[in-house]
C-alpha cells in the first residue's frame, strides 16, 4: 500500500505517548508498505525529521512559527478564535500554508490511504481524495477537555476548558463522520465513538511496547523510591502529579518518611516546579534521553491520573521493565489489566497511599506483580504484533473501497 500519514506536532523525537505509538507503528509498517510522512510542527533547530527518509519512502515537513505555549502571543491567538466556534487546539496548527502543501502533494501522487494521526490534522485532510481516509484517534479529545472542565478550579481555565470541550466535541463528530474508517486505541474509546459512528467503521489498535528496549535486566532499586514518566507539558500528567504531591504523598510520608519521588518528563511548568519544591524528596528531571535508568532504580511506578483518554504507553513501558504499577482506574483505562494480578488500582487519595505503602514494604509482592506484568506485555503487545493487526485493517479497507469504486464505475 501507498500510505500518506499526516501528523501535526511532529513525529520525532518520540518523546510523548502519541509520538511513541505512531513512530513504532510506522517503523513496522514501513517494512511492507510505502510510507510518506507529512508533518507540520513548531519550527526548531536540529529537526530530526529529514533522517526519517532512511526509514520511509518520503518525508514532507512544514515548519510553523507557533507562539509559546500559554504565553502572551498564544493568548492573543486564542482570542482570535474565541468567537469562531472552532477548536483552538485544531486551528492553531491547521494554517492555510499547510492545507496548500498537502493539496499539492495529494494532487501529484496516488495514495491508497490518507491517515489522519490524531484529530488535529482533520481540518486540512483532502476529504475529496480518492484514497481511503482514516482517522487514528489516540484519545477521545472532547472527553479529555470535559474532564479538565470538571476538575478545574481556576475560573478562566474552567471557561477555556468548557469552550474547548464543546468545540472539540463538534469537530470529532464532524470529521469522524467524514472518515471512511476510525481507529481507536481502546474499547472504551471505541464505545464512545460508537454513539455517533457506525460501529462497522470502527476498529481498535492495541497499545504496544518495545519489549526488547524495556527489560527488567540490571535493576538497581533504591528503597522506598517512586517514579513517574510522562510529558509534563501534557496537562493531564501535570494535573495528576500535582494531585499526587498535594493529596497522596503526605499520607505516604506519614508512614514512610524517607520516600522519594522522581518525575521524569519534559518541560515541567513553573506551577509544578513550585509544588515539587515544597515536597521533601520530590525531584523533577525535565527531559531525559533515556528513561530506563530511572525505572531500574525505582521500587514502584505510579499513574495518579484524574484526566485523560486513550491508553497509557507509560504503563506498558513500566510493565515491560518489570516494575509494579499502581494507577487510578482512569489512569489504566482502556488497558487489559487486572487489579491484583498485574497492576494495583486505587482511586481515593487514602487508598492510593495505603496500597503504595503496602508495595513499598513488600519486596516479594513487587516482584510478583512486575513479573506478571512483563509476561502479559511480551506475550500480547509487541509493536510488530500491533502493526500487523493495523496493516490487515488497512488492507481490507483499501480492497473494499476499490471494489465499491469499480461497482460505481460500472453503473
Amino acid at each position: 500500500m501507498k500510505i500518506l500519514w499526516v501528523k501535526a506536532g511532529g513525529l520525532v523525537p518520540p518523546d510523548s505517548g502519541g509520538k511513541i505509538r505512531s513512530y513504532n507503528i510506522l517503523r513496522e509498517l514501513a517494512r511492507d508498505h510505502e510510507i510518506t510522512l507529512f508533518s507540520f510542527h513548531q519550527e526548531h533547530e536540529n529537526d530530526q525529521h529529514p533522517a526519517l527518509r532512511e526509514i520511509f519512502h518520503d518525508v514532507v515537513c512544514v515548519p510553523l512559527r507557533l507562539p509559546q505555549t500559554r504565553g502572551p502571543r498564544e493568548m492573543a491567538l486564542y482570542a482570535r478564535y474565541l468567537l469562531s466556534g472552532q477548536s483552538y487546539m485544531l486551528m492553531k496548527y491547521c494554517q492555510p500554508v499547510v492545507r496548500d502543501r498537502i493539496d499539492v502533494l495529494v494532487g501529484q501522487r496516488d495514495f491508497d490511504v490518507v491517515l489522519c494521526d490524531f484529530i488535529v490534522p482533520a481540518p486540512i485532510i483532502p476529504w475529496g481524495a480518492r484514497a481511503a481516509k482514516v482517522i487514528f484517534t489516540h484519545n477521545v479529545e472532547a472527553q479529555i477537555w470535559k474532564r479538565h472542565f470538571q476538575v478545574a478550579r481556576n475560573p478562566l481555565w474552567r471557561a477555556i476548558s468548557w469552550r474547548e470541550w464543546k468545540t472539540m466535541e463538534r469537530a470529532e463528530r464532524r470529521f469522524l463522520a467524514a472518515a471512511d474508517h476510525v481507529l481507536a486505541v481502546s474499547e472504551p474509546d471505541r464505545d464512545a465513538f460508537a454513539e455517533f459512528v457506525d460501529p462497522r467503521r470502527l476498529s481498535v489498535v492495541q497499545t504496544g511496547v518495545d519489549v526488547d528496549y524495556f527489560t527488567p535486566a540490571e535493576r538497581h532499586e533504591r528503597p522506598n523510591s517512586i517514579v513517574f514518566t510522562g510529558s509534563m507539558d501534557w496537562l493531564p500528567n501535570e494535573d495528576g502529579i500535582i494531585y499526587f504531591a498535594e493529596q497522596i504523598l503526605p499520607l505516604i510520608r506519614e508512614q514512610v518518611p524517607d520516600v522519594s519521588v522522581t518525575i521524569v518528563g519534559r518541560r515541567p511548568s513553573q506551577k509544578l516546579e513550585t509544588v515539587a519544591a515544597q515536597q521533601p524528596g520530590m525531584h523533577l528531571t525535565g527531559w531525559v534521553e533515556d528513561v530506563r535508568p530511572y525505572l531500574a532504580q525505582s521500587s514502584v511506578f505510579i499513574v495518579p491520573l484524574r484526566i485523560g483518554g486513550g491508553t497509557r504507553l507509560k504503563i506498558f513501558e513500566a510493565m515491560a521493565a518489570g516494575l509494579p504499577v499502581i494507577s487510578t482506574t482512569l489512569g489504566a483505562e482502556g488497558l487489559p489489566v487486572q487489579d491484583g494480578q498485574n497492576i494495583v488500582l486505587a482511586d481515593s487519595p487514602r487508598e492510593f497511599a495505603e496500597r503504595t505503602i503496602a508495595l513499598l514494604r513488600n519486596e516479594s509482592e513487587r516482584a510478583r506483580l512486575g513479573a506478571a506484568a512483563r509476561r502479559m506485555v511480551v506475550d500480547r503487545f509487541s509493536w510488530r504484533t500491533v502493526a500487523a493487526d493495523l496493516s490487515r485493517t488497512l488492507d481490507r479497507l483499501v480492497e473494499e473501497r476499490r471494489a465499491a469504486q469499480q461497482t460505481h464505475a460500472a453503473d
